[in-house]
């Protein structure tokens, strides 16, 4: 099998690789707008994974490639946790990479893919025989590689204790002449640097800030009403999963605080695949606060449509529109994409002073209410005044979707994917 790559200016084909790419998990939705502003570059795009919602045309769906795929989870179940590993399980990890790496080979041949375009899975282990067998056909097929970084290892404290350090240091992410490695924030890049002496550019998460976004039309004219709240609620929006690092509880405490009877506080999606537990914490608080909270993660879908009841399914655009405040109280994000969706939608937020907004969001002058990883009086404070003042939150409106047009609007990334592949082939692009 020989592999050719061009050396013209001409548009590449460009295969994106990852465990998913299906629903609304944040790799997902950030994948999907490179492929399109690649896509708007005159670039064609293909898509590799597990599970798979992408067009046929230009799909190959591997459901070896998924991390719930029952082979991958029994032995990824055997390397975390654990200080060691038998050789019954690195057999097991031989075998599903061998057979990940004829998956990828076919992939590669079925659309002549020029550009390798691993998603995250070179930097978190969260199907390690995937990270190997990407890195070991990088080295035999020498085709360039744009690994896009969004969450290492280091920074997940489940994976610490490991039976795979070999692995890990071997391809999480590897070294290649012909990659470069795109990470979503400085920390990031100064960690990967230190750690591995690997060198990134920053690519942040961003959104088509050129495109103004949907307002209400009439079939989402009635939200308010289909989840319960009057027009004159204060409709306090909390738009992620119900996990322990998105500090749901600071939402609670932050309501509970405003004591009045018109806020709301809405809560988006579910717990997904990270257990309940929390979801159990978050409603005893709940109780104990004595307010007013709504899942509708039964309502909010990645597309419009109906329940099996019968009732109206909306889109997270749909939701924005309607909402007074968004709360984004995370502990940790690697970057914060439900930040830019409050920028996008103009709307007020109370933002947790997390490592990564600290760094690299903060100093470019967002107009925000900062919660220093507590509910303070003044957080307290500045959210009534944004909630009772619409003319200080258009004010703020104003000043951040500006800021969002010059740092994370599509026009950043395409600079900067365009250098990537021009770096790539020692030409423009």
């Amino acid at each position: 099998m020989s592999f050719c790559i061009l050396t013209t200016g001409a548009p590449k084909r460009i295969g994106f690789i990852s465990t998913r790419f299906h629903g609304t998990d944040g790799v997902t939705l950030e994948t999907r707008k490179w492929a399109q502003i690649l896509t708007g570059m005159g670039h064609s795009c293909f898509w590799m994974a597990g599970l798979l919602d992408a067009p046929p045309e230009a799909s190959h769906v591997a459901p070896l490639a998924f991390f719930g795929h029952p082979e991958v989870a029994e032995v990824q179940s055997r390397l975390f946790g654990v200080a060691f590993r038998s050789r019954a399980v690195t057999n097991q990890i031989q075998s599903i990479k061998e057979r990940l790496k004829d998956e990828l080979y076919r992939f590669i041949e079925k659309f002549q893919i020029e550009i390798l375009l691993p998603e995250n899975i070179l930097a978190i282990p969260m199907h390690v025989p995937l990270g190997l067998a990407m890195t070991e056909v990088t080295a035999e097929t020498t085709l360039p590689v744009i690994a896009h970084h969004h969450d290492f290892a280091w920074e997940r404290e489940r994976f610490t204790l490991n039976a795979v350090s070999d692995y890990l240091q071997a391809a999480f992410p590897p070294l290649f002449y012909k990659m470069e490695h795109v990470v979503i924030n400085s920390m990031q890049q100064k960690e990967l640097a230190r750690r591995l002496g690997i060198p990134s550019q920053i690519i942040p998460n961003v959104l088509d800030f050129e495109t103004p976004p949907p307002g209400v039309d009439d079939y989402s004219r009635d939200l308010r009403r289909e989840i319960g709240l009057e027009e004159s609620d204060w409709f306090i929006l909390q738009p992620t999963r119900v996990v322990q690092r998105k500090g749901i509880e600071h939402a609670i405490e932050l309501v509970r605080r405003l004591n009045n009877s018109r806020a709301k506080l809405v809560i988006s999606h579910p717990a997904g695949d990270e257990g309940n537990a929390y979801m159990a914490m978050l409603k005893d608080r709940i109780a104990d606060a004595g307010i007013d909270v709504r899942f509708i993660f039964d309502r909010v879908g990645e597309t419009r449509g109906t329940t099996p009841e019968g009732k109206k399914i909306y889109t997270l655009a749909d939701v924005y529109p309607h909402a007074d405040l968004i709360t984004y109280p995370s502990h940790y994000e690697g970057f914060g994409n439900a930040f830019l969706e409050a920028v996008y939608f103009s709307k007020p937020v109370v933002v947790n002073t997390y490592a990564v907004y600290a760094r690299d969001i903060d100093p470019l002058g967002f107009k925000t209410i900062e919660m220093p990883q507590l509910v303070t009086r003044e957080v307290v404070e500045q959210a009534r005044a944004v909630l009772e003042d619409q003319a200080l939150a258009a004010e703020w409106a104003r000043t951040n979707y500006a800021l969002g047009v010059k740092y994370f609007s599509y026009s950043v990334a395409r600079r900067k994917l365009a250098a990537r592949i021009s770096n790539l082939f020692g030409e423009g692009v």
